[in-house]
């Protein structure tokens, strides 16, 4: 297997030391593919355990007797404890490494679901702290995209983050198996059960994974904070924030809308999910690749314009075909927008990659938790889930006023050799 990688601080004009021109390295040959599929795996079911919760948030109302306010914000929980958990990975990543940084957090995930299906959960207060251990497995995107990141050289670096970042797929098994199990065996099984699959990747994890042997020097905390002086740190979390923060709110709210909207049963409303889902999901290293190709600005400006008409029409879906349509075009977009937002960080912040991530991961996060709370606020005080979706088509189009301020500052100062 090649192992061949790329140092931050090498010239990266694609020129050898004679003047010759390099020769062309294949994707799969540039970086370390163990280590590729590693951080897919690990990120892979870490997501499918971030958002449990959401699917199994109709069961859980029904026994615990929750509130449409309640019920959104035991879903949107976990987002944000993983938003502010990413910044401390991201700290974590830069001072032992990605591969023990993912094993520490993954441990933590099991024991918590071990002693949460022990014990019992039995009260809403209970959701939550469960939703605050679940946080950690929100946070294993600060460790996964460096860990594969680091191994790639700039003009791979969308694919190698898009497929990585594909672990969001982990949803989509959230989504199909944790209702079905749930009416099977309770759903406080279901938190047991999930410990098997995660105890398994974690071994998988821990022979197939391994550090790039060219990491930057750790940072002072003086140095992070840098950072968020920086205005291009801001835009880069702004942007996230919309593209995963829609994704991932959508799919912890999805099973509770497709049951509350138009009375579907649990499972039926998992699978609607799962279909939205994966078509987020699946096309994140698509947009990490068409980000490569036509430059991250442009992909996100039409993902922006395409998730703001699709969000609208949400809004008004007269029918659950209808908003199946509508939804799945939003992931499209939104799904898009995740790979194209991480073809852009490693092209200006490449040895802060690890702290970056981090923070922008923790946008990401922030966004989750606002659309998946606030719908949960609009049907208990409106009725409908509409405002909340007409709100978060109105920040699609404010990011994509933005994009569109900052492309050509962009353009004009960031030589990586790579498009933007």
């Amino acid at each position: 297997m090649a192992t061949a990688f790329w140092r931050p601080d090498e010239d990266n004009d694609a020129l050898a030391t004679d003047g010759a021109e390099k020769p062309a390295v294949g994707f799969w040959q540039a970086g370390h593919a163990p280590t590729l599929v590693a951080a897919f795996l690990y990120f892979d079911l870490a997501f499918m355990v971030w958002v449990l919760l959401g699917p199994l948030a109709p069961e859980i109302s029904l026994s615990l007797g929750l509130t449409p306010a309640q019920k959104g914000l035991m879903v949107a929980l976990p987002t944000l404890a993983g938003a502010a958990l990413r910044v401390v990975n991201g700290l974590l990543v830069d001072r032992i490494g990605p591969k023990r940084s993912g094993a520490i957090n993954q441990v933590i995930v099991i024991t918590g679901l071990f002693f949460a299906w022990s014990m019992g959960v039995t009260s809403f207060g209970g959701t939550l702290a469960l939703g605050v251990i679940l946080g950690f497995a929100g946070a294993s995107f600060a460790v996964a995209l460096p860990l594969a990141s680091r191994w790639y050289p700039p003009e791979h670096q969308g694919k190698a983050m898009g497929l990585a970042g594909m672990g969001n797929s982990g949803t989509v098994f959230a989504a199909l198996f944790a209702p079905t199990l749930a009416k099977m065996f309770g759903w406080n099984a279901v938190l047991g059960l999930a410990c098997i699959p995660l105890t398994i990747v974690l071994a998988l994890y821990l022979a197939m994974a391994k550090d790039a042997p060219n990491p930057p020097a750790p940072r002072k905390l003086m140095d992070y904070a840098a950072l968020l002086r920086q205005a291009d740190a801001w835009w880069l979390m702004a942007f996230y924030a919309v593209t995963f923060g829609g994704f991932l709110g959508l799919a912890a709210s999805l099973p509770i809308y497709f049951t509350d909207q138009f009375g579907l049963g649990t499972v039926v409303a998992g699978y609607c999910t799962a279909g939205c889902v994966f078509a987020g999901s699946l096309v994140r290293p698509m947009g990490g690749a068409l980000a490569d190709k036509i430059g991250g600005v442009k992909a996100l400006m039409m993902v922006y314009a395409v998730a703001a008409i699709a969000l609208v029409g949400v809004s008004q879906a007269p029918s659950l075909a209808a908003a199946l349509v509508l939804f799945v075009v939003a992931m499209l977009a939104l799904g898009t927008g995740n790979g194209s937002v991480f073809q852009l960080v490693p092209q200006r912040f490449q040895a802060e990659i690890g702290v970056m991530t981090g923070l922008v991961g923790m946008a990401g996060g922030v966004g989750g938790f606002y659309l998946a709370s606030s719908l949960g606020l609009a049907k208990q005080f409106t009725g409908s889930f509409a405002p909340g979706f007409l709100i978060f088509a109105g920040l699609a189009v404010v990011a994509l006023a933005s994009v569109a301020s900052v492309k050509t500052r962009w353009r004009a100062t960031w030589k990586t050799g790579a498009r933007i």
